[in-house]
């Protein structure tokens, strides 16, 4: 039978709403914080390639439990942290009252930003918005609400590097939704030139490496079995056989790049470091 091309269209068109009802229960499954907590640094490394300035208003997308919120703060920014999980927000809030920092937080979905245009002299996301359904209407938002001049800030995972092979290690198992890209997508150049280049004065991409270290890769798939929401629900979906597989396929895949060799585990992620001048 062949469609007509409204139909098409229909068949072909994602539904973001249900997609994201289901991230949101993904995301709050587990506890990501504990997760979080450890890529402080990126934060800090993407404020510092921002050359961020005292008294600049900071937009944080997807902030999660607040690694690049707090590291603009420590740098005298005003800082308004945004996620759709609150109570990742809660947790990012209990870090700034216990350093004294003033931030801001909203409730409030990266696809659908609650403020004006123009509004933030930076926006800034570490492995948060790329994570979004509708990745063409999130990049919109993020370029919206950044006034002329100011800056965009992203730490996007790369398709090559050990978290986006997880990602596509997991999607073996667990089908991703249909209609929808890779959240790696966010990781490489391509993706940047077409949803930014045409509206941005420049954008400067950096590949980095976050580096995991855990005492050992069973200790690592222990942590990200309990904590991580997307490792979380992949494992819960799976009969025990597929789990058993999984979990050889994810082992496998940390002895590949592991560079320890006493036993705990030390294993680099490339990401992509992103500064746009909007």
């Amino acid at each position: 039978m062949t469609l007509s091309p409204s139909l098409e269209s229909q068949a072909a068109s994602p539904d973001y709403a249900a997609i994201k009802t289901r991230q949101q229960a993904v995301w709050g499954a587990g506890d990501y914080a504990r997760i979080g907590v450890t890529l402080q640094i990126v934060g800090e490394r993407l404020c510092e390639a921002m050359d961020l300035r005292a008294g600049q208003s900071v937009l944080d997308v997807a902030g999660g439990n607040g690694n690049a919120s707090l590291a603009a703060a420590r740098r005298f920014c005003k800082v308004v942290s945004t996620d759709y999980v609150e109570a990742l927000l809660a947790k990012s809030a209990r870090r700034a009252e216990a350093e004294g920092l003033a931030i801001d937080y909203q409730t409030a979905d990266a696809e659908n930003l609650p403020f004006a245009d123009a509004t933030f002299d930076n926006v800034i996301s570490t492995y948060g918005v790329m994570f979004t359904p509708n990745q063409a209407q999130a990049a919109a938002e993020l370029r919206r609400v950044c006034r002329p001049g100011g800056k965009i800030g992203l730490a996007n995972w790369t398709p090559a590097g050990f978290i986006g092979q997880l990602f596509k290690t997991i999607g073996r198992y667990v089908a991703p939704p249909a209609g929808v890209s890779s959240p790696a997508a966010w990781g490489t150049r391509e993706f940047l030139d077409t949803h930014f280049g045409p509206y941005v004065q420049a954008i400067e991409a950096q590949p980095q490496h976050f580096t995991f270290r855990y005492q050992s890769p069973q200790h690592w798939l222990d942590v990200f079995r309990t904590y991580y929401g997307p490792t979380l629900k992949a494992f819960e979906a799976l009969d025990d056989e597929a789990g058993q597989a999984l979990r050889g396929e994810i082992l496998a895949l940390i002895e590949a790049h592991n560079r320890a060799n006493d036993g705990t585990m030390v294993v680099p992620s490339e990401y992509l470091e992103v500064v746009i001048t909007r």
